[in-house]
């Protein structure tokens, strides 16, 4: 579709536009408003900051009933920050066109957003695993949903949401719903996440008129050369990523990032020129079959590899050779599916790193590096999903064998000289989850349907019908 400018949108559109004080609309919003006022899915390629939550919130305006208190918009994020920010924009794009918005996230009460729902919020944006909670509780329905939106989708499944999506999905009215999908990179799991959840979509990229799924990101961070281990562990801790090859100049640096991966909890293993044949072939073999999640290795050890579903590549060191960079990064992004290649470039590399650029004409994005104040957030975000979809799953007799504990769970959060048993216990849930592959679309099995309900406002046995045949 062509692109639509701001003096040839809908009159609540226009009103919205000008309430926000913005001059013009943002490429993203030109490109995906007019599929979206049409009622096509779509999977749109844009980043944080580039404008995409008024690309998905303005539609509203006109696909959205104001008179009716009921939830008709769902939007899905994949942390609470995220959840806040998409809801602040919503109030001042949508609230005074009287539709209503609820956040709703987990880490905090239930009170207030059930309040919320109960008075019919017609927009409710929350993270996957709180929205299941609410469905669960009842206190949310999804029968008059028109529209879902899932926003920065790479980053939910990053964040481990994918069986909460998955799950959500059960709640979904028989008909068709609207469904659009926002996305930083379309790796495949992104992709196969589309299949489950969208219908017929169109690409709506930036760049051109169709995504480039075959792309591979190329980001760099600078590094103080003496802090690169705890660099890449924090990159690793936000990134979350499902597989990678993480490449060293030397099998000396081979081993000891190995070491630092393997003591922090990490699925880590090596790939050496100075490994044995039958070292060798137990490490491949573990590649082969996906469960590795971690590889460190050098470019000697690694040229053959053909590794389809690796999501990133990690460049601790800067390779000595300008040919070597693309060798590296031509270990993602295979397939038809897009990749991430990430260096961690420090000051003494910069020179080389940026000849390797100028020579590929490749455009290298720096990001800053994560903060320690930045992994914690990520971690604490990601561990409170975790426990609340392992409370979700526990039954009645589980539940009553846990409230023994709920006197000692008091003490200890009361006195601050217990609180290093309580980060102990947290700490070691955190470390299981790391061992654990990440969870990605196609890797669930069919989950059964929701159980069958009485009033309108519970879900009926035979609702993800619909969703299946459109497939």
């Amino acid at each position: 579709m062509p692109e639509i400018a701001l003096e040839n949108l809908p009159a609540s559109l226009a009103a919205a536009v000008a309430r926000a004080g913005w001059p013009a609309l943002m490429p993203v919003q030109a490109r995906a408003i007019p599929y979206l006022l049409a009622g096509q899915d779509i999977m749109a390629q844009a980043r944080t900051g580039s404008g995409k939550t008024g690309a998905f919130l303005l539609p509203m305006l006109e696909r959205l009933d104001a008179r009716r208190n009921v939830t008709q918009a769902l939007i899905l994020v994949p942390t609470r920050e995220l959840a806040r920010q998409v809801w602040r924009e919503a109030e001042t794009l949508c609230g005074a066109a009287g539709l209503s918005t609820v956040a709703v996230y987990g880490g905090v009460g239930y009170g207030s957003q059930m309040e919320a729902l109960k008075q019919g919020a017609q927009i409710v944006v929350g993270t996957p695993g709180r929205v299941l909670d609410h469905l669960l509780r009842r206190t949310l329905s999804l029968d008059s949903l028109r529209m879902l939106v899932f926003d920065e989708a790479d980053r939910m499944l990053s964040m481990g949401f994918y069986p909460d999506m998955v799950r959500v999905q059960r709640y979904l009215p028989e008909r068709r719903v609207h469904t659009s999908m926002f996305s930083a990179t379309f790796p495949s799991y992104v992709m196969r996440l589309a299949q489950d959840f969208l219908h017929e979509p169109e690409f709506v990229s930036l760049s051109s008129d169709h995504v480039h799924v075959t792309d591979t990101e190329h980001i760099f961070y600078t590094v103080p050369g003496m802090d690169k281990d705890r660099a890449l562990v924090r990159l690793i801790e936000v990134e979350n990523p499902s597989s990678a090859i993480i490449f060293c100049n030397t099998k000396v640096k081979v081993h000891y990032v190995t070491a630092v991966l393997q003591r922090f909890g990490y699925d880590a293993d090596e790939l050496s020129a100075d490994l044995g044949q039958k070292e060798r072939e137990q490490v491949l073999e573990r590649v082969r079959l996906g469960t590795l999640r971690f590889l460190v290795a050098t470019d000697v050890a690694a040229r053959g590899l053909d590794i389809p579903e690796l999501s990133h590549v990690i460049q601790y060191e800067t390779p000595e050779d300008v040919e070597s960079y693309i060798h590296r990064a031509g270990r993602t992004g295979r397939a038809g599916a897009a990749g991430v290649a990430i260096s961690l470039v420090s000051a003494g590399e910069r020179m080389a790193f940026n000849r390797i650029a100028k020579h590929y004409e490749i455009e290298m994005m720096e990001r800053p590096l994560p903060s320690d104040a930045d992994v914690e957030a990520v971690v604490a975000e990601r561990l409170v999903a975790l426990l609340e979809a392992r409370l979700r799953d526990r039954d009645k007799l589980q539940g009553e064998r846990s409230r023994r504990f709920v006197p000692l769970a008091r003490a200890l959060a009361e006195g601050e000289e217990e609180l290093p048993i309580i980060t102990m216990l947290l700490d070691d849930t955190y470390q299981q989850m790391l061992h654990a592959p990440v969870v990605q679309p196609s890797a669930l099995p069919t989950p059964p349907r929701a159980p069958a309900a009485s009033s309108s406002g519970q879900r009926r046995s035979s609702r993800r019908g619909g969703r299946s045949r459109r497939r």
